[in-house]
């Protein structure tokens, strides 16, 4: 079943977040942009170049009003001794989400049961909470975090631009669509 359009569910959990222990909820995600990147596992292989990545963004994405958060199945603790041990991962300024309850990854629904791990979920959430996109990458496939800045970008273009739609490879201040009865079959 598709999460595009649905509200985030409740959850609650502790985080790791520049070197303090926060809690999260679901209502973290509202009042502002979000991307939340969920991976298998810490001390891992892929897992550490994909949030090393998304580091490398953060501040562009803080540019466009975005908070991001990684989430595996480990907990808040083992984040921080990640934190404190992996060259990638010290430089981590975003918020590290525990989820050993596997809820909000069941929430996500990117929990692989029989391994009580995560598959690597990418989702941005809108200011009200909705999810406005999710992509969904086996575990032997990292992902790049640039990608997410032009996603961002038409998703928040949409929101403002109800009317307007961004084709593919849109870029800010490119063209838009109209919907309408006059493009059917024209484009």
């Amino acid at each position: 079943m598709s999460l595009i359009g649905k509200e985030v569910l409740p959850f609650q959990a502790s985080a790791f977040r520049q070197g303090e222990f926060v809690d999260v909820t679901e209502e973290t995600f509202r009042g502002k942009w979000s991307i939340v990147c969920f991976y298998p596992a810490d001390f891992t292989f892929v897992c550490p170049t994909e949030l090393e990545d998304l580091q490398n963004q953060y501040a562009e994405l803080q540019k466009l009003g975005v908070e991001a958060y990684s989430v595996s199945t480990d907990t808040h603790f083992t984040h921080k001794a990640w934190h404190e041990n992996s060259d990638a991962i010290s430089k981590i300024e975003y918020t590290m989400i525990g989820d050993p309850s596997h809820q909000i990854s069941l929430n996500f629904d990117v929990l692989r049961v029989d391994a009580g791990l995560a598959d690597r979920g990418t989702f941005i959430i809108d200011p009200d909470g909705i999810i406005q996109a999710a992509e969904i990458n086996a575990e032997g496939i990292g992902r790049d975090a640039s990608t997410l800045i032009n996603k961002v970008k038409a998703a928040q273009y949409v929101r403002k631009n109800p009317d307007e739609v961004c084709p593919a490879k849109w870029e800010e201040g490119g063209d838009t669509l109209k919907p309408s009865l006059d493009l059917v079959g024209k484009i």
